[in-house]
């Protein structure tokens, strides 16, 4: 029998991916435990547990906020997974999630709708370098796919000197000054929610004006936003059941990453905040509203024609000039989304997958996913079940 681990666990609770992370760790030592846990509910900015410094243990898993955290997590000279990776120059393993993936994800929502036109809202630069790195991956893709994008970052130097009020007035001038209808990615689900209220006070519709799209899919925060907030769901809870993997293994005596491991996002948890399709086109509209309401039924392109006065020829010229893509492609992207969200959500069978999803047989299905995806039906749907809840 394995040696009792004693680990303890320095993630703040306050937030819907911390406890995502906590919820993956709780997996990993169900499976492969049990640990001796050190716990207890905490916020991002507190400080350092004082029975830390005595403690003789294991490991540490945590999401390390600042210097002073950091220097008594060193002191305790036990194998450590930062899962912030927010302050400069340690030496500890990090994991935390692929930010590319994630801006990639938003820009490919953004663009689905019609959007021409984004922005990214963050925070101040320099606080935190992966949410920099989020601004840096959206503007270049967005710039990338022909478009440009306008920044609003905060000018405060701290959280601590925010002014809620102050910085909201900020917020809603810089959407007054962006063309309409505008795509807006922001760093996190908090400056997304921000974002939305501020819309609000400037008397710009959401997402009619102002479609908004967050990351870290916080449920409360997003429902808390009017209308609800669509957010990249990042898959906390697997990247807690790899950190804790990680961390079992270095204290086996395996030696640390040196680079930060990065795990790519879940996927877009579509909500209110981005339900539009912001095409002048009448008939491409048209023909998109029928492909996303029909896709699965399942329906082909003459099925799509049946619906709008104009020609297969005109149609698909009119969509590769307005979307970069075929109406054929935009059926098989939808009956793809649709088979992720059952493959995640879902305990359905992989034949039942594939019928719900618009897919003639299992064998097409299987073979269609995997060339699209890069992994099979089966392999997406293991690495994502531990989003859910258990």
């Amino acid at each position: 029998m394995a040696p009792l681990r004693h680990v303890a666990i320095l993630i703040e609770t306050s937030r819907g991916y911390g406890r995502g992370l906590v919820r993956g760790v709780a997996q990993y030592v169900r499976e492969h435990g049990p640990w001796s846990i050190y716990f207890r509910p905490q916020g991002l900015e507190q400080s350092p547990p004082v029975w830390l410094r005595n403690w003789q243990g294991d490991g540490i898993l945590a999401r390390i906020n600042g210097r002073r955290m950091a220097e008594a997590i060193l002191a305790t000279h036990v194998p450590v997974v930062d899962l912030r990776n927010a302050v400069s120059g340690l030496t500890f393993a990090g994991l935390g999630p692929d930010n590319r993936a994630v801006s990639k994800l938003a820009v490919e929502h953004l663009l689905d709708r019609g959007l021409r036109h984004f922005g990214f809202c963050g925070i101040r630069p320099q606080v935190n370098r992966f949410l920099d790195a989020r601004c840096e991956h959206f503007t270049r893709l967005v710039q990338r796919a022909g478009y440009t994008c306008s920044v609003f970052q905060s000018r405060r130097r701290s959280p601590q000197t925010v002014v809620w009020e102050q910085e909201q007035d900020e917020i809603a001038n810089w959407l007054r000054t962006l063309p309409r209808p505008v795509g807006v990615m922001t760093c996190d689900d908090d400056r997304g929610q921000q974002v939305v209220d501020a819309c609000l006070r400037a008397g710009l519709r959401v997402p009619d004006d102002v479609a908004v799209i967050g990351v870290d899919n916080d449920e409360p925060i997003c429902r808390l936003s009017s209308p609800p907030l669509t957010s990249v769901d990042v898959n906390a809870a697997r990247i807690g059941y790899e950190a804790a993997a990680l961390l079992d293994r270095m204290i086996a005596g395996e030696k640390r990453p040196r680079q930060v491991i990065e795990l790519p996002p879940r996927g877009v948890v579509a909500r209110a905040s981005t339900d539009l399709l912001a095409v002048d086109d009448l008939h491409v509209g048209a023909a998109l509203r029928f492909i996303r309401e029909h896709a699965c039924d399942p329906i082909n392109v003459e099925q799509v024609l049946s619906q709008i006065p104009i020609s297969r020829s005109t149609l698909e010229r009119r969509f590769k000039q307005l979307l970069n893509r075929t109406p054929k492609v935009e059926i098989l992207r939808v009956q793809l989304d649709r088979a992720k969200q059952l493959l995640s959500d879902s305990d359905l069978s992989l034949p039942m997958v594939a019928e719900n999803s618009g897919f003639g047989s299992l064998s097409h299905f299987c073979e269609v996913f995997h060339r699209k995806v890069g992994r099979t039906p089966r392999g997406y749907r293991d690495q994502n079940r531990l989003t859910r809840e258990r």
